[in-house]
């Protein structure tokens, strides 16, 4: 795996260049043509999707009528350090919309994240993961799959050590409840998120269908903090079709944080691990059958 530092790299690259083409009032057609580019590429480049070349970069920053060697010499190693992305080597099962998120979780400092179909794939056990692909139709070999899960695996070794982002987890009530691979999966896959929640930097709370309508009801989303001085929050956002939309917007970002903040005030969180546990316990093949108790209302 690359190091992060790559993707944080890319995204202060394609925040600079926006800035650059927005100072100078032109639209991505107009670069596009002048550069003798189609509109795709250059969107693709401020997306964040694909890399730059140092050449093409001085090209456009000359566009710009950028003259601060300075500034226009950090651009440049920017470009030269983004180039190489984190997972890439899985791009033949991975699309590129989710190797760009994966670029993001990578490199952030905090994440947030409000799921209500799944466990996400930062915490899933093997054997769940293996359940979800098969059910979803995203395993079509045994080949395909083994690298789904080898990819998935990947991904949690941010989970270790003390170096890692801090992590906060909510789940709609459903994902608990919802046995993906039959019973003996659930088990353990509750238990992992149990054992999870003792880790120092994960904090894993449940909100109860007791709640009733609720902000989240939006979607499924992911919020991500950074540390470098400048880099703006993240926002990731996934239906259940696969599609996908991501945004550093500031006034989307601060939407969907405070949307989480009102879900953590919402959720379940005390002794989550012993609760879990007994939802554990509990699966059988009739289901678990255990109701959640909705949150005291705040003083």
């Amino acid at each position: 795996m690359s190091t992060p530092s790559a993707a944080v790299q890319r995204l202060r690259l394609r925040t600079e260049l926006r800035k650059a083409r927005n100072q100078v009032g032109l639209t991505q057609r107009e670069v596009a043509t002048k550069m003798y580019w189609s509109p795709s590429k250059l969107i693709r480049i401020e997306a964040g999707e694909v890399a730059i070349s140092v050449n093409d970069l001085k090209a456009l920053l000359s566009e710009y009528g950028m003259t601060d060697r300075r500034k226009v010499d950090e651009l440049l190693q920017l470009a030269r350090s983004s180039r190489k992305m984190p997972f890439t080597e899985y791009r033949d099962v991975l699309s590129k919309e989710f190797l760009s998120f994966l670029a993001l979780e990578s490199s952030a400092a905090i994440i947030r994240g409000f799921h209500f179909f799944v466990v996400p794939g930062l915490f899933q056990t093997e054997e769940y993961m293996r359940a979800m692909a098969a059910g979803t139709g995203q395993a079509t070999s045994p080949e395909r799959l083994d690298r789904l899960v080898e990819a998935r695996l990947a991904r949690q070794e941010i989970l270790e050590g003390d170096e890692g982002p801090e992590l906060f987890l909510i789940m709609d009530e459903s994902v608990i409840r919802r046995q993906i691979g039959g019973p003996k999966v659930m088990r353990s896959q509750l238990e992992r998120l149990a054992d999870l929640s003792a880790h120092p930097r994960i904090t894993i709370q449940v909100l109860p269908f007791s709640v009733g309508a609720h902000r989240g009801l939006m979607g499924p989303f992911t919020h991500f903090e950074f540390r470098e001085e400048g880099m703006p929050d993240s926002v990731y956002l996934e239906n259940p079709k696969g599609e996908s939309y991501s945004s550093n917007d500031p006034e989307v970002t601060g939407q969907y944080l405070e949307v989480f903040w009102g879900l953590e005030d919402q959720a379940l969180g005390d002794d989550i691990g012993t609760f879990l546990r007994t939802m554990a316990a509990d699966v059988d093949d009739d289901g678990p059958d255990l109701t959640l108790a909705a949150p005291a209302e705040a003083p």
